[in-house]
């Protein structure tokens, strides 16, 4: 299963890096490149994806009616990753989960001898959403008469503008609903709509369908709930006024970016690292190594997005039933998006596509699905102002962005991958778009406050009756907060978790974890206390397992025991952790266990190549306890092997009146900082120019 591909030419391979990014037919050029094979690590090319097709449906083993739920690149084994070298044979192979019926199937497919390497049926699962599943569901649900005498009360008795859609129910509520393919059913009205309506849902009702067999379980009405009176716009026309900038602000590079491209590998100042757009996780990144001097140094050998939940918290119908794991449950259609050059990236930045395989199976382009670009922002990379001389020394930081944008119905994710010239790796993702709101008889909060006796002196948050506790259930905004008239958006969490892959000096590493700690001195010093470091490494994957807490600090480095720096220490990296948050459902809650990923922040697991996604590979009706909980119960050694560390990045949002009608980004972030991995700060060799 290998092909042998020259490496490129030096002119040919540098020619993406030093595009003119005003010539479309350059930028053309660009993607048109990228879709040779050069490396094992490569995406499916457009013939590649073709290939998965053709031999599935030769090979009798697909029709019609078989939904492709994921086509994507099927590894190579790691040991033949970082054995390949520029020139030699390049392992291909797809890997493609499949719907037939209410069956699931996996398939490997040898993309060189084209044939089916694998076919596995898999019981007990259902794969991910397929996008013709959501408008089928829609259609289920106006068919049915109980549904539409619930819509007549409403006043609806024409569905020309009427969107229903269906979603996998995210808690089963029913133990007879486990191992079907159930949906919760909703509409909303798109009269005179030029976005999708989401203020404008029919609120109150809701349906649960069996989308294999398209039978309508249920038809649940809690009361008719007044259509708010207007769709909320964010378009130019609809937005008033535009503020004065008067002056712009330019971002140029007359000589094109200074990284350089072979394909899809990335060489910018001393890092160099591959990447890709896969149709699930979104952008992965691998290979990362800086050059230490003349050594080409392992830090990254993948990482990568793995989850994506969304919890709501509203116990009505159907709400309670919102807890999305996105990534798993609705990337069938590709998870990146496109971006806009020059407002998702700025102008400096070099764009790529990407392929995602259809419902079919059949390759579609996703354009200008992520960016790589250089800025500067007039920061500092390091200072000092010495007193005795009188001078400074100064370098300004340049930094090398990678972004990806996803967009999982009202919300638009942003992730940024950010190298720095400090050897450090930082994380970035910002949550923008929509904010789910429910209609509400209601029209303003203050009237809610006085309607449950609130006062105005408490700002209408808690009711004065109960001295300040739980918010009176009866209460419209009782579960989230108006936003407008009629409008209250939902309480809700966002949890995030990323699967990093650390080969720092190789794959031989452990987890150090070193806590700080008080240290009491004695009664006659003149100082009461200190703390120090103790530090300790983690055995076995349950003594991995950590949560962020504030009074017990610690540091979580991924050490290399048999690798040093200059002064003796074990060189190592830092999972420095920046804002998170902690789920604050009950242990027993069924989301709690669909989602187990997020009972703690750091978990560390020996590599295991099939061990890819947090809440499971099949997390779209899912059982609680899938993913990392039930791989970390074996609890293996995780002591001097070839480990991943699994990072949880969450927060809570209570929706203000300045996330309507469109939500101004809110960035969270995390870093991978080298800590004694180096001799010497390794930015101090930056030039003054920056």
């Amino acid at each position: 299963m290998l092909v042998s591909r020259p490496s490129w030419p030096w002119h040919i391979r540098t020619i993406t890096g030093l595009i003119a990014l005003s010539g479309a037919s350059l930028l053309s050029s660009a993607s048109a490149l990228a879709q040779s094979v050069t490396h094992p690590m490569d995406p499916l090319t457009h013939d590649e994806h073709w290939t998965v097709v053709d031999v599935l449906r030769d090979a009798g083993r697909v029709d019609e009616e078989t939904g492709f739920t994921l086509v994507t690149l099927h590894s190579p084994q790691k040991g033949q990753v970082l054995a390949w070298r520029p020139g030699a044979e390049i392992p291909r192979a797809a890997f493609a989960i499949l719907k037939k019926g209410p069956d699931t199937f996996e398939a490997v497919v040898d993309l060189i001898s084209r044939e089916v390497e694998s076919w596995e049926g898999i019981e007990g699962v259902q794969p991910t959403w397929l996008d013709r599943e959501f408008g089928a569901g829609g259609r289920a649900v106006l068919q049915n008469p109980e549904f539409r005498a619930a819509l007549e009360r409403r006043g609806i008795t024409d569905y020309t503008d009427l969107v229903c859609w269906a979603l996998p129910l995210g808690t089963f509520d029913r133990p007879e609903r486990r191992g079907r393919r159930i949906a919760t059913v909703s509409c909303a009205d798109a009269h005179g709509a030029r976005t999708f309506p989401w203020n404008r849902v029919v609120e109150g009702l809701a349906a649960y369908v069996d989308m294999d067999s398209r039978e309508i379980l249920e038809v649940v009405d809690e009361g008719v709930v007044p259509m708010p009176e207007r769709g909320y716009r964010y378009d130019d026309e609809t937005i008033g006024p535009k503020r004065v900038i008067p002056t712009p602000i330019s971002v140029e590079q007359p000589g094109g970016p200074s990284f350089e491209l072979d394909g899809h590998v990335v060489r910018w100042q001393n890092w160099s690292f591959h990447h890709r757009v896969d149709p699930r996780v979104g952008l992965i990144l691998s290979d990362v190594r800086y050059l230490d001097g003349d050594r080409s140094r392992s830090i990254l050998y993948e990482g990568h997005l793995s989850e994506i939940f969304v919890p709501y918290m509203d116990p009505a119908t159907p709400w309670y039933a919102f807890n999305f794991l996105d990534a798993g449950e609705y990337s069938a259609g590709g998870l990146a998006k496109p971006m806009t050059p020059g407002f998702d990236c700025p102008a400096n930045a070099v764009m790529f596509d990407a392929l995602v395989g259809g419902d079919d199976g059949k390759p579609t382009t996703t354009p200008n699905a992520s960016c790589i670009y250089e800025r500067y922002a007039g920061d500092v990379a390091w200072r000092h102002f010495d007193d005795f001389s009188g001078t400074t020394e100064t370098r300004a930081k340049r930094d090398l962005v990678v972004r990806m944008i996803a967009v999982l119905g009202n919300y638009d994710y942003v992730f940024d991958w950010v190298f720095q010239q400090n050897g450090t790796i930082e994380v970035r993702l910002a949550a923008t778009g929509i904010s789910n709101v429910k209609a509400v008889a209601q029209e303003l909060a203050v009237a809610a406050s006085e309607a449950s006796g609130m006062s105005a002196a408490n700002g209408g948050g808690l009711p004065a009756a109960n001295g300040g506790g739980l918010p009176a259930a009866d209460r419209p905004d009782a579960y989230g907060r108006f936003v407008a008239p009629n409008l209250v958006a939902v309480n809700h969490d966002h949890f995030f978790s990323f699967r990093l892959d650390l080969d720092v000096d190789g794959p031989s590493n452990s987890l150090q974890v070193d806590e700080l700690k008080t240290v009491r001195l004695a009664d006659d010093h003149p100082r009461r206390s200190v703390w120090v470091v103790e530090p300790t490494i983690a055995q076995r994957e349950v003594d991995a397992t950590r949560r962020l807490d504030f009074e017990r600090p610690a540091l979580w480095r991924i050490i290399n025991p048999s690798s040093r720096n200059g002064v003796g220490y074990p060189v190592s990296y830092h999972l420095m952790p920046r804002s998170n948050a902690l789920s604050l459902m009950v242990p027993e809650d069924y989301p709690q266990g669909r989602a187990g990923f997020i009972n703690h922040h750091l978990w560390v697991t020996p590599y295991a190549p099939q061990e890819r996604y947090a809440a499971g590979t099949y997390p779209t009706l899912s059982e609680p306890g899938q993913g990392l909980p039930r791989w970390t119960a074996a609890n293996r050694s995780i002591s001097a092997e070839d480990i991943v560390v699994w990072y949880t990045v969450g927060m809570h949002h209570v929706v203000r009146a300045e996330d309507f009608p469109v939500m101004p980004v809110s960035w969270q972030a995390f870093e991978l900082r080298p800590f004694d991995f180096f001799d010497r700060n390794p930015a101090i060799d930056l030039p003054r120019t920056p």
